[in-house]
């Protein structure tokens, strides 16, 4: 079968490290990776543990298709209390480590307690051990990943570790392997830097079987293929990455720019897909160097890039002369629209050091926009930003303060809050743009309202992949909706954020379901699994999975105050665009949804409810 069918218990405190065989009667409920890690932490944990506590548990998860042939099927996902929101975090992430940790024999490894001294696990096939990890503090994750390899002398390790964000507190620090692939929303990289874990490094050699082998390689093949006939999957995102949003969201007036004051920016072409395929007018050159993949992947969405040795952000950064992880679409716009700055370079140099030190660029963005709003309005000045001029569009701005919050220190402290901590500290709340205290991503819910909705109800904060109504609302998969209009919306957001809930459990990448339902996921599960798999059975798992999320925020204290946008959303209508005069209609969505949801008019599961998915 395609799950490895053990767990590795790492207790921190103690230093030791314990092998235990896989729950299957768990695996067959909530199936793998974020479904059946949020099981295990939700039975482990108290809710309303301190995300920086001790007692918080933080564990790395695959899933059965993780490791196998199946396209994407390379996925691993953080599953913790996030720093950032004090709510259920699952982060997932693409690159070469869930693939190593499956082949090493694990479908999981939780983290339990906190080691007196920085440390990190190096993971051999059935050989665990804790390192002392001195002399790794203190370096960023691309030295660290060097630094490990060189000390075991095996450049096929694959390492995820914490920069200086994560050992300082960032609130959202994040988790990075291989370089440039990131676990990183929700502070998942805060709570294992409180653990004083540096890394995790794994060499797996022993693989992953299935049930039915020759039927296993039928049904990938027929889901390849489906990839590769979709224009999305097997152009779009090839060509130009998820980059290639940019002018389509700003077109819709939906893109969210200067703190989300307006939907639609002007300097949206000089920071797209496109425009990183264009030669730069100081070298000829483009931005864009090539597209890569990760572990199984047909589609090949990632971006390679490189910066003008000669600009500014740059001149003395000799490291940064190499081509590395680009620009997506999400960091593109946190750190160009949602600022003002439409620099390329300077977007691109931001996005590496984001990279390098481990920080998200969409929460840092997004809270970075804030301060310049509070900054041009005079509720912070130049004595607390250090001299820093927080100017809308400003370039310098962004690539100094982005230094400063990778390495905690001046004002990038302040920014490392998070933009709901900043903006409270300086009485301005309401100029947060975020959920349950995780900043948005680049959809503006005025503009598309099922996406405003899903942000209202996700489950982790703020977040547009839990339930990427996009691609009904404006690439018309599986069908068109009307971006603009409420009616129906509720159901399109719950029907998405139960199936993206199986396809994060399967380990597989979300972006397949631009081509795939879970028609087309399911005989690779019936394949690869034991017991029979179909839609049906896939998608109540994703019901379950989602109710559980929802009881664990409840028990840590949220509640159906929280399903909602900040003000500027529902009382400040969209001034250009499609959307003109529109704003978000989460109060006629929302009730619509809770009642789809089995859930009471407050937003609490009936008892009915939790009995059906045995909760």
């Amino acid at each position: 079968m395609a799950w490895a069918g053990k767990l590795l218990r790492v207790n921190l405190t103690k230093g030791k490290c314990k092998s235990e065989p896989l729950n299957m009667d768990w695996a067959n409920e909530y199936l793998g990776q974020r479904g059946l890690a949020t099981k295990y932490l939700a039975e482990e944990i108290d809710a309303k543990v301190d995300p920086l506590s001790a007692d918080n548990k933080l564990i790395m998860a695959t899933g059965p298709l993780t490791g196998t042939s199946a396209s994407t099927g390379g996925r691993y996902s953080v599953i913790t209390k996030g720093e950032l929101t004090g709510a259920i975090a699952c982060s997932n992430s693409g690159g070469f480590f869930g693939n190593e940790m499956k082949n090493a024999g694990w479908d999981m490894i939780i983290f339990e307690g906190k080691s007196k001294k920085p440390v990190y696990l190096y993971l051999q096939d059935n050989n665990a051990e804790l390192i002392d990890a001195g002399e790794f503090w203190g370096a960023s994750c691309w030295d660290t990943e060097d630094g490990i390899k060189a000390k075991h002398g095996d450049q096929f390790i694959r390492v995820a570790s914490i920069g200086v964000s994560g050992e300082k507190g960032v609130k959202y620090a994040c988790i990075i392997n291989d370089m440039d692939r990131a676990a990183g929303r929700s502070g998942v990289g805060t709570v294992m830097g409180s653990k004083n874990l540096k890394a995790v490094a794994i060499r797996g050699t022993i693989g992953v079987s299935v049930k039915d082998s020759e039927t296993f390689a039928s049904a990938v093949s027929a889901g390849k293929q489906v990839l590769a006939d979709n224009p999305v999957t097997g152009q779009g995102l090839p060509t130009y990455g998820t980059q290639v949003l940019m002018n389509v969201i700003n077109e819709v007036g939906a893109l969210p720019t200067r703190n989300h004051k307006d939907v639609q920016f002007e300097g949206a072409h000089d920071i797209s897909g496109e425009a990183m395929h264009e030669p730069r007018k100081s070298d000829g050159k483009p931005n864009l160097v090539s597209n890569a993949a990760c572990f199984a992947c047909t589609i090949a969405c990632q971006r390679v890039s490189s910066i003008d040795r000669t600009h500014y952000t740059v001149v003395e950064r000799p490291e940064y002369h190499k081509a590395s992880g680009g620009l997506e679409y999400e960091a593109a716009w946190s750190l160009g629209a949602a600022t003002g700055v439409n620099d390329l370079d300077a977007l691109t140099f931001a996005n590496f050091l984001c990279n390098e030190h481990g920080i998200d660029p969409i929460t840092f963005g997004a809270t970075l926009a804030a301060a310049m709003e509070m900054y041009e309005t005079g509720v912070i000045d130049d004595k607390i930003t250090g001299g820093i001029k927080l100017n809308f569009g400003s370039a310098e701005a962004l690539t100094t303060t982005v230094e400063l919050t990778c390495k905690a220190e001046g004002f990038g402290a302040e920014l490392g809050l998070g933009s709901k901590r900043l903006c409270e500290k300086y009485g301005k709340p309401e100029l947060s743009m975020g959920v349950k205290g995780q900043e948005f991503p680049a959809y503006d819910g005025r503009g598309i309202q099922g996406i405003g909705l899903a942000y209202a109800t996700s489950n982790r904060g703020a977040c547009h992949l839990r339930g990427y109504t996009i691609a009904s609302e404006v690439l018309g998969i599986p069908e068109k909706t009307d971006p603009l209009e409420t009616d129906g919306k509720a159901g399109l957001v719950k029907a998405f954020q139960d199936a993206t809930a199986a396809f994060d459990s399967a380990g597989i990448c979300i972006f397949t379901s631009f081509a795939w339902t879970l028609e087309d996921v399911a005989p690779q599960l019936d394949a690869a699994c034991d017991g029979a798999w179909s839609t049906e059975r896939l998608l109540e798992i994703g019901e379950r999975i989602w109710n559980l999320e929802r009881q664990f925020n409840l028990d840590a204290g949220f509640t159906g105050k929280d399903d909602t946008l900040p003000k500027r959303l529902l009382k400040d209508a969209a001034n250009s665009g499609p959307a003109k005069g529109k704003v978000a209609g989460i109060s006629k969505m929302l009730p619509e949804y809770y009642e789809l949801r089995g859930w009471s008019k407050h937003g609490v599961p009936t008892k009915e409810t939790r009995a059906r998915f045995g909760i």
